[in-house]
């Protein structure tokens, strides 16, 4: 039996996981996940909240710790294509950006998932100015909704780390082929330590085999990448990214249930129910509203009140089947957006709104934003989020749309 520096071990069924215990940053888990998972290619640009992500691989790399590439290029947009070119011969590669930075490789992520190149990024979540902000807020991320990437919102540091070896045994799967990123809360993660179980080298090589795509550049055996295609051609490279989509929704599930006999760890699939079996209403939020969220789900348990949570772990590929499965058994959803969109409510709960739209379970549906630029989401906040869900039924949805704890004298309009 081997056990981990910490002599702490993990029951997988059949038997004993060596892992080590370090208290660590949602940074540092996100760095000694891409380390364990024998990213190959490194390619990155510092920006707040995101640099030590980064400072820490060029540690692992310096140390001789990784056998990896680690390009250092000037900007945030050629971190990306050096993603793309490494990931099109075969290499395993990683990235991790914040903000505008990723907002700068918005044009290189389409590029990344029309290629099919199943790169790994880490993103921390921050607000984009002006004014400026350098705090947590999911517009940088949900405004790349569309760009054919998978989202994970981590709610811990352990997830952080999870997350990033779940991602690589998903988006290198032949029938996904998809690049995947994953969302952490500036300074909640980013730069607060927890205790973390970070697995060891041969426990992850066994859950993730090395990268070996079907296609790959080769000089002995040329083909041809990205090129141009005809319109009587492109709708079908952009509806076989859809059936890869479709796809990875159970691939997803295969591999957090593989992931659990492994590592004694799951954080759920694509919507992480908690307490929801009974409840009468439900919020739905992502991050790390959704640990203090629990708290509360606990509190008002206590109390009788049947509540419960849904976390948003997935975005992409959104959970509607989920969702519709979640609206048979409840009153009321409340959508807890970090993120305004300037549409009709957050992007959480027009997407939410229109997932329901053709169910034939219609809760009444209410939208909160809250959080923007980092302000704290709180129990206080919560148990009021809450105690209208709870009154809806009687009382109706009334303001649908609702900016949360806004300061004294801000307006606060109803929105038809």
């Amino acid at each position: 039996m081997r056990r981990g520096m910490s002599g702490q071990v993990h029951q997988d069924g059949k038997g004993e996981i060596a892992v080590v215990k370090k208290v660590i940053t949602g940074n540092y888990s996100m760095a000694y996940g891409c380390k364990l998972c024998r990213a190959e290619v490194v390619a990155a640009y510092p920006i707040t909240p995101q640099t030590t992500v980064v400072e820490k691989l060029a540690d692992f790399v310096a140390n001789n710790e990784m056998d990896t590439q680690y390009i250092k290029v000037e900007s945030e947009h050629s971190a990306m294509a050096a993603c793309i070119s490494a990931s099109l011969t075969g290499a395993r590669t990683f990235t991790a950006t914040s903000a505008h930075g990723l907002t700068l490789m918005h044009e290189v992520l389409i590029w990344a998932s029309g290629s099919r190149t199943p790169i790994v990024m880490g993103n921390i979540n921050r607000a984009m100015a002006p004014p400026w902000s350098v705090w947590a807020d999911h517009l940088d991320s949900v405004a790349q909704r569309d760009t054919g990437w998978m989202q994970i919102y981590a709610e811990t540091n352990q997830e952080v780390l999870d997350s990033i070896i779940q991602a690589y045994k998903i988006s290198e799967n032949h029938d996904v082929l998809l690049p995947i990123m994953i969302m952490e809360d500036a300074f909640f993660l980013s730069h607060t330590t927890e205790a973390v179980d970070i697995p060891e080298q041969a426990d992850v090589d066994a859950f993730l085999p090395p990268y070996d795509p079907p296609e790959k550049l080769d000089v002995d055996d040329p083909k041809g990448f990205c090129s141009l295609v005809m319109p009587d051609w492109f709708m079908e490279f952009r509806y076989l990214m859809y059936e890869a989509w479709n796809k990875a929704r159970k691939i997803i599930y295969d591999v957090v249930e593989e992931f659990e006999q492994k590592f004694g760890r799951n954080h759920g699939a694509l919507l992480d129910n908690y307490r929801c079996d009974d409840a009468d209403v439900v919020l739905i939020a992502a991050g790390t509203a959704a640990a203090t969220a629990r708290e509360v789900v606990d509190e008002y348990r206590e109390q009788g009140k049947k509540i419960g949570l849904a976390r948003m772990r997935f975005f992409r590929p959104f959970p509607a089947d989920e969702l519709r499965s979640l609206a048979k058994e409840v009153d009321s959803i409340g959508v807890l957006d970090r993120s305004f969109t300037f549409a009709h409510g957050g992007a959480f709960y027009t997407e939410v709104a229109g997932a329901l739209y053709n169910s034939p379970s219609k809760p009444m549906l209410k939208n909160y934003i809250a959080g923007l630029g980092g302000r704290d989401i709180t129990p206080a906040t919560l148990r009021g989020l809450y105690d209208e869900l709870l009154q809806m039924k009687e009382n109706g949805p009334g303001q649908e749309i609702k900016w949360v704890d806004l300061k004294d004298g801000a307006p606060q309009g109803e929105v038809p």
